[in-house]
């Protein structure tokens, strides 16, 4: 079974726009003063070296963490303002969260057939031969064979667990993914193939994406636009070739350079 959502939207209009988000941990700065239009298809990348505020900024866009000040507006609505059966409904349906560590976006004791169909009975499958085998046709989609459907995660490689992650989130069509550092702890050839998968995938589908990583090499081949940031606030911004071919703020020339060890 294959989902195939209506989409009416503006592509003029951004689908995500973000006004002066805050978020203070006491006295330290998380993120502070972020703002930016995220539009429909487009893949933006957040960079910054270990403490720059990035990850903190991507868990209160998602709403895992509440920000102090501003305001996040998803197809102009306002997501702060959400209730928590809100927020939770959205996240299973138009929105989805791939988290640098697999475990923690999948069940380890659920077969990985398991772990695709929950996502598509969270928005109202209910059919077990259909759920069957939209979950055998995207494990194949991220290069898991059929005959593991049955087997639970803890039985893949790292790199098959993050495969099969991807399948569990997209399976349902999301309009916009965010990506926490996807490639992080894998080797570099299963990196290679992860991100052509994922460039695939977010291609095909027309995926929204918001993607943290300190990989500016991850950067390059997914994002369409880049926001650097520093002790918790964006300092530059930009097309992505245009930040790492012709960097303006120093910092950002040091992280070009390999200065720094992000």
């Amino acid at each position: 079974m294959t989902l195939h959502r209506t989409i009416n939207l503006d592509l003029d209009s951004p689908l995500l726009r973000v006004e002066a988000l805050t978020k203070l941990y006491g006295a330290r700065i998380g993120c502070a003063d972020v703002s930016f239009d995220l539009y429909p298809g487009e893949v933006l990348g957040i960079v910054g070296e270990s403490g720059s505020g990035k990850s903190t900024l991507l868990s209160c866009l998602a709403g895992h963490l509440a920000c102090d000040e501003g305001r996040v507006l998803y197809r102009n609505r306002d997501v702060v303002t959400l209730s928590e059966p809100e927020r939770r409904l959205l996240s299973r349906t138009e929105w989805a969260f791939v988290h640098q560590n697999p475990r923690d976006g999948l069940r380890m004791g659920v077969s990985a057939g398991g772990n695709v169909g929950e996502r598509l009975m969270a928005v109202g499958a209910r059919n077990y031969a259909a759920i069957r085998a939209s979950a055998t046709d995207w494990l194949g989609r991220v290069e898991i064979a059929a005959e593991r459907i049955d087997d639970r995660p803890r039985q893949f490689s790292g790199g098959m667990q993050q495969r099969l992650q991807i399948a569990r989130n997209l399976v349902t069509s999301p309009r916009l993914v965010f990506m926490d550092e996807p490639t992080g702890g894998l080797d570099v050839s299963v990196q290679a193939r992860l991100l052509d998968l994922l460039r695939s995938l977010v291609r095909d589908m027309g995926l929204s994406v918001i993607i943290v990583t300190h990989d500016l090499a991850v950067a390059r081949l997914l994002a369409d636009r880049l926001m650097v940031m520093k002790d918790g606030r964006v300092i530059e911004q930009g097309l992505t070739d245009q930040v790492l071919d012709d960097p303006q703020h120093a910092y950002t020339q040091l992280l070009v350079s390999s200065v720094l060890q992000v």
